[in-house]
């Protein structure tokens, strides 16, 4: 039987058609550096209903500040979606959190969340990257920095983005920025990072917030860490209605990759004389 054009024709648009659907859309990336471009290396939108632990550490069951980590607390909601609920079970309180620590772990890029934040005070919620060089005194912050992406303590639209640097200790280096944004007491919004080798920029929705070189930029790979946290700092948890959740639609990393050179044609390849006008 003779093949049939129109058939491989129907079949190659198909795969073609499955192959950019598989893509996600993405709204927002910044300019990457100069001759390169941007290239999806990594990414979760929390499909299914159950967590991928190839990519994710559920952490806990341990004491984490005045609350738990509890495995059980991070979950697929089962609508495309991750949920670090913060409740309460008997006599404590307890949180989810996850990370990619020796699964993807990465340094440069942009690194992008969108989530939705939790309501009720006494809890909050963080985007960030970590390594353990974070606790290496010297260096600055080149040789690892706690890099806070975004942090809500608070519940009236005001935000911090943080970072810190050789240790937790007598010799720790902090730089930081806080600002309001009302709207995203309500609804989704994203959070991202744009790490270059010599500055961080940090977006929310987009919109740059802060701009900054402090710790003079880590130059190693991070992972990353999506978490609830019980303290003080965002109040009195006694008073949270609970349980009370921090939502996650997806993460994504791009990688800045070299701009492909244009191709060379016999006509114009490097020691052919040009054709004749």
């Amino acid at each position: 039987m003779k093949p049939r054009p129109i058939c491989w024709v129907l079949f190659l648009s198909g795969l073609l058609a499955r192959a950019v659907a598989s893509e996600p859309r993405q709204e927002f990336l910044p300019p990457p550096p100069p001759g390169t471009r941007w290239q999806l290396v990594w990414h979760d939108e929390f499909d299914g209903d159950e967590l991928d632990e190839t990519r994710w550490n559920r952490l806990g069951d341990w004491k984490r500040r005045d609350g738990y980590w509890m495995r059980d607390d991070a979950f697929l909601s089962g609508r495309g979606s991750l949920i670090l609920r913060t409740t309460r079970r008997e006599d404590r309180y307890t949180c989810g959190a996850v990370n990619t620590r020796g699964k993807f772990e990465r340094a440069f890029g942009y690194f992008e969340a969108r989530c939705k934040m939790p309501r009720s005070p006494g809890h909050w919620s963080a985007f960030w990257l970590m390594c353990s060089g974070v606790n290496t005194v010297g260096n600055d912050g080149r040789d690892g920095t706690e890099i806070d992406i975004i942090e809500m303590p608070w519940r009236d639209g005001r935000l911090t983005v943080n970072l810190h640097w050789d240790g937790y200790g007598e010799h720790r280096k902090s730089a930081g920025h806080r600002f309001r944004l009302p709207e995203v007491t309500e609804g989704f919004h994203t959070y991202g990072l744009l790490w270059l080798p010599d500055e961080y920029v940090f977006y929310v929705d987009g919109r740059e917030v802060w701009r900054t070189r402090a710790g003079g930029v880590s130059q190693v790979p991070q992972y990353i860490k999506l978490t609830n946290e019980i303290g003080t700092w965002a109040g009195d948890i006694r008073e949270a209605t609970l349980p009370d959740d921090f939502e996650v639609d997806y993460v994504r990393v791009f990688a800045f990759v070299p701009t492909a050179p244009p191709e060379t044609s016999p006509t114009n390849a490097p020691g052919r004389d040009a054709p004749p006008k």
